[in-house]
């Protein structure tokens, strides 16, 4: 991702006005983030992109005109580079699944604390992704009664298992390395292995399947 004078450009996009300003204080508070673009619906968001230059995007998934799934799938198609963070409340949780598949790389609960939403920026430019620790243990709470379990689960080693739930709480691959004593080479193989063999693009739509398959032990 690059930046000018190593600033990162941020928008918000979500049709409160209030909790626009609200965040967009917090987050100019932030040392190499700047708020530039604000927008109160999808459409709104998709022509004001481009006409600023963003890097990254907090995206609220229920929105006016259209909502946040399809805004981030058209956003993605004509910008593949831009990273979008989805903006939840308890209760979308039947949205998060498809979000990952429209390519966001992370979520935050819009009640986050300053840390954690800083966590979560710093987390994606360094080409992480980010969910929310209490969103995680509430689908993963969430799914201790469902069915909806995957037929094709993968066959993992127990060293893969590990390293997914350590993937699952937000480690890079040299946090994971040093847990495990490993090289950051080995985890990096270990982790393609993983995406292979449970058929997942990214890191963010295999945390979704650890929930799913309840892999997740976090």
């Amino acid at each position: 991702m690059k930046t000018q004078n190593n600033v990162y450009n941020l928008m918000i996009v979500d049709d409160h006005a209030l909790f626009r300003n609200g965040l967009k204080l917090l987050l100019n508070s932030f040392d190499k983030f700047k708020v530039v673009a604000e927008a109160a619906t999808g459409i709104e968001f998709l022509n004001t992109l481009e006409l600023i230059p963003v890097d990254i995007v907090l995206l609220d998934i229920e929105m006016p005109e259209m909502n946040g799934i399809t805004a981030a799938q058209e956003a993605l198609k004509r910008f593949p580079d831009l990273k979008i963070i989805t903006l939840s409340m308890y209760g979308d949780e039947n949205y998060y699944y498809k979000m990952v598949d429209a390519g966001v790389v992370g979520f935050l609960l819009k009640d986050s604390d300053i840390d954690e939403v800083q966590a979560a920026l710093c987390a994606v430019v360094e080409g992480r992704n980010y969910f929310s620790q209490e969103l995680l243990q509430n689908l993963i709470s969430q799914l201790t009664h469902s069915n909806d379990q995957q037929n094709n689960l993968a066959d993992l080693t127990e060293r893969e298992t590990e390293i997914v739930n350590l993937i699952c709480q937000g480690l890079s691959n040299i946090e994971i390395g040093e847990k495990l004593f490993l090289s950051k080479r080995t985890v990096e193989k270990h982790r393609a292995n993983i995406l292979e063999k449970t058929q997942c693009r990214n890191t963010a739509s295999l945390v979704m399947y650890a929930i799913k398959n309840r892999i997740v032990k976090i």
